[in-house]
């Protein structure tokens, strides 16, 4: 084999991750909550993350979801530690962004739903830029 292993188009092995059972159900778990194509969300964690990463991503989102349960509203409904450092698809900065800007929502009078609602459009389209 000539060259390193760094080198190289990685992709295929990425895909490979990714297409295995337990990736392609979180993979879609996380698609559907945030209403975007699993297939755009697989491009974006194979555009982004390394391969260390997402050999964990299964076990990383199953601890993500038990550590949601105990965060206060609106955090779990949004998922903002979920999608910010158990699977990092949004900078922690990002992230809080998004969420004071749901925080404000409520404040102002929205709706619950509809504050949270609107923070996982703002999610899905950081992910979709």
């Amino acid at each position: 084999m000539s060259g390193y292993l760094y080198e190289q188009d990685l992709s295929s092995m990425k895909y490979a991750i990714l297409a295995s059972s337990r990736h392609d159900r979180m993979v879609r778990e996380i698609a559907d909550d945030l209403g975007i194509s699993h297939l755009k969300l697989r491009r974006y964690i194979m555009d982004r993350f390394d391969m260390l990463l997402m050999e964990n991503l299964p076990a990383r989102y199953e601890q993500g979801k038990a550590l949601m349960r105990d965060t206060p509203f609106p955090d779990s409904n949004l998922g903002t530690i979920l999608y910010s450092r158990a699977v990092p698809l949004l900078s922690e900065e990002q992230m809080d962004g998004i969420l004071t800007s749901v925080q404000k929502m409520i404040g102002e009078g929205f709706p619950e739903h509809e504050a949270v609602g609107a923070g996982k459009k703002m999610i899905r389209e950081a992910i979709q830029r």
